[in-house]
């Protein structure tokens, strides 16, 4: 655990500076809003599509050429950013930074499951997820004072240290005897379950990401709202994970899901007036919707594994990391449109009453557990 944790959370060190420094990048060397968009949305592509084939690639190649292989297309392009901020070519280094993102999620979460023990699964876990969530609470907001007050150069060297990752990788890999071969089709029905779940919290979270400041009528409001969301969903991805060995995680589920629509109601009352933010009401949806945002991750991906047998952990990460990102967009695209029709007020409404939809998922595993018990 402590090599995984390493490489994670230099692997994602790199990802959360560059997320918001890649575009302001492009920007700078005569890129539209269009093309400024297109950089990390061709980061996200590139990553979905790597997702899809890690599993493959990890059996026909083996852990080691697969773990090297991320972190250095993760890291060394953000060296090679530095050499010009031309659109298509920070289009390019986008796409080879989402494989190597790709592999990076996906083998992470296949790692935990591999190396741990599954009564001690959710402790691991929770430590994976801070050190995924970490990096980002620290370096997402950060990247862009980097890039104003020291240079874009500080940057690209700081995003680099995924290629540090290449070493825990190697551990890693002398330590995995082999991956487990595919044993007839992926059982993706199983998966159905965390992963409309995570659908749902990670829509939530993916509006708020994204609109957090079209709604505020403050960026110093903004600011602290978005930072206490990742702070809270940090801890509660961390903490949530223990917990969840002691208890279970089927009473953990249900009060959840409904924590992200109550959340998502209040922060819905805070934004009701565009020109007069009630900052109190910000501060406490933000900070319920991180507890949700963060625990549900974990607990998804614990049930997830559970879900599979061994042979099929790598397909499950994937399916679990996809999810993650189709709720994410999903989230910006529906808050959008609706607000774009109606308010911000009511499409927060509208996007934790979709949250809510998952409910019964919750508490139908939860009914089928009890009656097991008696």
């Amino acid at each position: 655990m402590p090599l995984l944790l390493a490489m994670t959370a230099l692997g994602f060190s790199g990802y959360a500076l560059l997320l918001p420094v890649a575009p302001l990048w492009a920007v700078q060397g005569g890129a539209d809003l269009v093309g400024a968009g297109l950089v990390n949305g061709v980061f996200l592509l590139f990553t979905v599509m790597t997702q899809l084939v890690v599993p493959g690639a990890l059996r026909r190649f083996g852990w080691g050429s697969v773990l090297v292989a991320g972190m250095l297309f993760l890291g060394l392009p953000a060296l090679a950013h530095g050499t010009t901020d031309a659109l298509w070519p920070t289009l390019v280094l986008s796409a080879v930074r989402g494989w190597g993102f790709g592999v990076l999620t996906v083998t992470g979460g296949v790692l935990v499951a591999e190396l741990v023990e599954p009564a001690q699964r959710g402790k691991a876990i929770g430590a994976y997820g801070l050190a995924i969530a970490g990096p980002q609470v620290l370096l997402l907001p950060a990247g862009p004072w980097i890039a104003e007050h020291v240079g874009f150069w500080a940057v690209f060297a700081v995003a680099s240290l995924p290629v540090v990752g290449v070493l825990p990788a190697i551990g890693l890999a002398r330590m995995l005897d082999h991956v487990p071969e595919k044993r007839g089709p992926a059982p993706y029905m199983l998966l159905l379950r965390p992963v409309v779940l995570l659908l749902g919290v990670t829509l939530a979270g993916g509006a708020l990401i994204t609109f957090m400041a079209q709604m505020s009528s403050s960026a110093t409001l903004t600011t602290l709202a978005l930072m206490l969301m990742s702070v809270t969903a940090a801890l509660s991805r961390w903490r949530i994970g223990a917990l969840t060995d002691r208890i279970g995680k089927e009473r953990l589920i249900w009060p959840l899901v409904v924590l992200t629509a109550v959340g998502m109601a209040v922060l819905a009352w805070a934004v009701r007036d565009s020109q007069d933010t009630d900052g109190l009401l910000l501060m406490l949806g933000s900070a319920v919707v991180g507890i949700s945002y963060g625990g549900l991750q974990s607990l998804t991906l614990v049930v997830a594994f559970e879900s599979v047998s061994r042979s099929h952990y790598g397909p499950a990460s994937a399916v679990w990391n996809v999810g993650f990102d189709v709720g994410t967009g999903l989230g910006s695209v529906v808050v959008g449109l609706v607000a774009a029709g109606t308010s911000f007020s009511s499409a927060l409404l509208v996007a934790g009453a979709l949250s809510l939809l998952t409910l019964p998922l919750a508490i139908r595993r939860q009914a089928a557990v009890g009656e097991l018990t008696a």
